[in-house]
């Protein structure tokens, strides 16, 4: 994630160091050629009912009555109300039983209190169901829970294939035993293809490869046990979900794909981090010289392939042929650069997600492409588009309203929020040095709705520190480290993760930094775990980034302190500097004295000639008259000093 469009400040220059030099000298980022692509989004097709509106109940059952609800149909085994609860029964480990109820949601919460009223074994299970028609045919989408829930696959994610064969896709122990005759309350919330299993009130499992059907409901399904239900509930929830739930870990963002273990941007590097629990791949697209959009960070081929030349100058034809593999490991020579639309059908067909970075400058046409792509695989509901380009993202809203957008930053802008608002972002994503000193937009960002993911971290001591400030996601070239990294730190939620204690430094000037007049170096410090930071110079308020004006500060020892404050308590630092006499420093006093143009000249002859002690009368005289008389005070201070240096 580099800002290959935003150049690093440089050393200040201007007219007063131009001026001093002239005093001195005259003293001393495959298809084929592209179709046409319409700039304009598609009609939505009508729906055939309204959607609920986010946080409508959708279903609220208690099972208060003497028989099973309305819209309740028993596919399999047996089922009653009994007692106040749903009753599910299945004779043995090969039948699934199950009950079917509600509607297609795209996003939603089903949650129920479940218990085992007796099990043939501690494999046995039962699950929600989160995707399933309503005769009970395959293929369904469920989430189980096995009697013995602390095995490691205690709890699953699974699909029933159409073959009617399953694939578990992941598992988790859940932190407690469900056991029998235990009440435990369960909840998945699904986004898309993208669920979180949570177990008694706490997030356990995640996925990104619920399979989704275009009319599945909800079920119970029980497996070699009899099992209870009570309290169903099921509530629309708003697409995305972008903000962290509390109790919930960081979002993984796999940068460039898994791009430490694998080749980055690859269909290989993207395999490895879905397998290694990323929930999102970030990629980057730029478009060839015939348009095609191709997966690619640099503007040149040349550091991740065998070839040379920027991709706008290359064809398709040209980029299909490269190997973009053997640089990384010869295990992987013959890997290639691939298009977005092969990116796409991979993680159509695959699982997982796309965080799209429109890299570098894209004109409303290119962006046009990108969006016909997304939506000719069907994959709107599962990515989300990113750019530090403005107009790329503007282009993008115009284009197609329903994909969330990210706005990327080195630095952040002077209202992060301001700016969400204005382009209708979803999240701001900045740098992790760009976000460490104002960490108290997090929080800004999160009232108005927006996400705040970060950019790019590997380091377990920068997930910690970002994990107490509250951001929602991480990206990083290591997502199996990280999620590896969340399944610890769920483990340890019943104990408050205390905020790291934060840390302050001034940069600018180094602590013993001598000055003189001619400098202005701009004040600088770097901060971790702040919400405010706060600088002064000889005990007065100044600004971070203010330049230092040093022709109004005295001769000798200055010192600025910095204090940082955070969730994680306070600190404090000091740095002295020295304000110095030399020529230099002089010739800047004079020439920015605001002094008439003779007292100018004849000020620059006397220092020209190193006559101090005549040029410190001669200010001291001209005071109040052909020179303002508090730069006649520190001209004359300053010429006296050096008068003594050179006779000693």
């Amino acid at each position: 994630m580099t800002q290959s469009h935003h150049a690093p400040a440089g050393r200040r220059t201007g007219p007063l160091a131009a001026a001093v030099a002239a005093c001195l000298a005259l003293t001393a980022v495959a298809l084929n050629a592209p179709s046409a692509v319409s700039a304009e989004p598609a009609a939505p097709a009508p729906a055939a009912t309204a959607a609920p509106a986010p946080g409508q109940v959708v279903l609220d059952e208690h099972f208060d009555g003497p028989a099973l609800p309305a819209g309740f149909t028993a596919v399999e085994g047996d089922w009653k109300v009994e007692n106040g609860r749903l009753v599910g029964t299945s004779a043995n480990a090969g039948q699934q039983s199950r009950i079917t109820f509600g509607r297609h949601l795209d996003d939603f919460r089903i949650e129920a209190t479940a218990r085992f009223e007796t099990a043939q074994d501690t494999a046995r299970w039962t699950a929600l169901g989160l995707d399933i028609p309503a005769s009970g045919a395959t293929p369904w989408s469920i989430a189980t829970m096995r009697t013995g829930t602390t095995a490691g696959n205690g709890l699953e994610f699974a699909q029933r294939t159409p073959a009617n064969a399953w694939n578990v896709t992941n598992t988790a122990a859940a932190p407690t035993a469900a056991g029998t005759g235990r009440d435990v309350r369960i909840a998945i919330e699904v986004h898309g293809t993208t669920a979180r299993w949570i177990f008694d009130g706490k997030e356990a499992l995640r996925t990104t490869q619920v399979a989704r059907t275009p009319d599945g409901g909800q079920a119970f399904i029980v497996n070699g046990a009899k099992v209870s239900f009570d309290d169903l509930k099921v509530t629309a929830l708003a697409p995305g979900g972008w903000l962290r739930p509390a109790g919930s870990p960081l979002t993984v963002f796999a940068h460039r794909g898994a791009s430490s273990a694998a080749p980055e941007n690859t269909l290989v590097s993207d395999e490895i981090a879905r397998r290694g629990g990323a929930e999102w791949i970030e990629n980057d697209v730029q478009p060839s010289k015939d348009g095609v959009p191709y997966v690619l960070h640099d503007d040149t081929v040349d550091r991740t392939t065998n070839g040379k030349g920027r991709i706008r100058d290359l064809t398709a034809t040209q980029l299909d042929s490269l190997d973009a593999g053997s640089w990384f490991g010869p295990v992987y020579a013959g890997t290639r650069i691939p298009t977005l639309a092969a990116q796409l059908e991979d993680l159509r067909t695959r699982g997982g997600n796309l965080l799209l970075e429109i890299k570098g400058p894209h004109s409303r046409d290119e962006v046009a492409r990108i969006v016909k792509e997304i939506r000719d695989h069907r994959m709107t509901g599962r990515v989300f588009v990113q750019s530090f380009e403005v107009d790329a993202l503007r282009h993008t809203r115009e284009l197609a309203p329903e994909l969330p957008l990210g706005l990327l930053r080195g630095d952040l802008d002077a209202d992060p929020v301001a700016i969400s608002k204005e382009l209708g972002l979803s999240a701001y994503n900045p740098s992790d040095g760009g976000l460490a000193p104002r960490l108290n937009v997090v929080k800004d960002l999160h009232a108005a709705g927006v996400a705040v993911n970060v950019w790019t971290v590997d380091s377990a001591t920068r997930w910690k520190a970002l994990e107490a400030a509250g951001v929602d996601g991480v990206i990083t070239n290591r997502p199996a480290e990280l999620a590896g990294w969340n399944t610890a730190w769920l483990q340890g939620t019943t104990t408050p993760v205390q905020p790291a204690a934060p840390t302050v430094a001034i940069t600018s000037p180094a602590a013993g930094a001598t000055l003189d007049r001619a400098q202005q170096p701009v004040t600088a410090v770097q901060a971790t775990g702040a919400d405010t930071v706060r600088l002064t110079l000889d005990g007065k308020d100044l600004a971070p980034g203010t330049a230092l004006d040093t022709t109004a500060l005295a001769l000798g020892k200055h010192t600025l302190r910095a204090e940082a404050t955070g969730p994680g308590g306070r600190a404090e630092t000091t740095a002295e500097f020295t304000v110095a006499a030399t020529p230099t420093g002089l010739a800047a006093l004079v020439l920015t004295s605001g002094a008439d143009r003779n007292a100018v000249a004849t000020l620059t002859v006397m220092l020209g000639q190193g006559q101090y002690q005549p040029l410190a009368q001669w200010a001291d005289n001209q005071s109040g008259r052909g020179i303002p008389a508090e730069r006649a005070r520190l001209i004359a201070a300053e010429a006296r000093a050096l008068d003594t240096a050179t006779r000693s």
